[in-house]
């Protein structure tokens, strides 16, 4: 299959182009590099361009008779979206928008997007599974709901085929590629706390110790990028004989930020000083999946499912790499 991956020369979706070039599809990113690399795909794989270059976009559908996409180009920084809503609005939103006429009009009808378990806000049932009430607490949540909500529309009036992959918190690097986790400014905790290993900070903040989880530190579900990979290639496949999917996508193992660090400190041989900061806006307590209804849709399954053999390929890859791709 002819695939174009929007924002696919960014992390998850580097490591989706890695996997569906393995499993034998041809695959084209299309990056505005604002997030992403070059370093991250091959150059004759790559279109720079923006989602609100609806000319370009339409090109590129056309010229390369495209049969899918996998969307993963938007914003992701919870905490930015709070203080400044309107890029994420415009980007996550209006941008997928554009894409999703762009298709329309090359007339391709397959597209699995890159969802968030920021969509359910603060769950009332934790694991949580595809029922729980989308209620997101801050605007990165609400514009990835929007375009949830955006996909059944235009599945329901157009034909669109859609997979909607409410994913966890993506870590770790692959094995089998010399790809990476590389962003800037970096944000995501495992990538942080190495950073403290490798000297290139003195210590790691820790936002909130008075969280109602057992030892206080807010909890997530870490799912290794190369199994979210391996996911996205199932749903792609799986839109052959099924017009829609929502499902979640983690381990079912969530571990707190202390128990991270922790991990990050057997892992390096490092000891890695903690500082205790206020909580931030936006943070819930507790997010881990259910992800029983993709394991069964799917037939797949997380390789990685403990927090130290996950933090282990993301130290192999920042050890090598300690400065990223070192491509700004």
């Amino acid at each position: 299959m002819r695939v174009l991956l929007t924002g696919g020369a960014g992390y998850v979706g580097s490591h989706a182009a890695w996997m569906l070039h393995r499993a034998g599809h041809e695959v084209l990113v299309y990056d505005n590099l604002s997030e992403g690399h070059r370093a991250a795909v091959p150059e004759d794989r790559l279109v720079v361009g923006d989602l609100m270059d609806r000319p370009l976009l339409e090109s590129t559908l056309r010229e390369h008779q495209i049969e899918a996409v996998m969307h993963f180009a938007a914003l992701a920084y919870v905490g930015v979206s709070v203080t400044n809503p309107a890029e994420y609005y415009q980007n996550n939103i209006v941008g997928t928008l554009s894409l999703l006429d762009a298709m329309r009009a090359a007339g391709v009808e397959r597209i699995v997007f890159s969802s968030t378990c920021a969509t359910y806000g603060e769950p009332e049932t934790v694991p949580i599974t595809e029922s729980e009430k989308q209620v997101p607490i801050n605007p990165y949540g609400f514009t990835k709901l929007a375009i949830e909500r955006a996909l059944a529309d235009y599945s329901h009036a157009y034909g669109l085929r859609y997979a909607a992959l409410r994913y966890f918190n993506a870590s770790g690097a692959s094995a089998e590629s010399p790809i990476g986790e590389d962003h800037e400014p970096e944000t995501h905790l495992i990538p942080l706390v190495l950073q403290v290993a490798l000297g290139q900070r003195e210590n790691i903040k820790v936002f909130g110790d008075d969280y109602p989880t057992p030892d206080g530190t807010c909890i997530r579900d870490y799912i290794h990028v190369d199994d979210l990979a391996t996911a996205h290639v199932a749903a792609l496949e799986k839109l052959q004989s099924t017009p829609a999917l929502k499902l979640n996508l983690g381990t079912g193992n969530g571990a707190s930020v202390l128990e991270v660090i922790e991990a990050c400190r057997r892992v390096t041989g490092h000891p890695i000083p903690i500082v205790v900061e206020g909580r931030r806006e936006g943070d819930p307590p507790q997010l881990v999946a259910d992800a029983s209804l993709a394991n069964e849709t799917l037939a797949w399954q997380p390789r990685y499912t403990d927090i130290e053999s996950i933090v282990a390929s993301a130290w192999r890859w920042h050890e090598a790499h300690p400065h990223g791709f070192d491509d700004r």
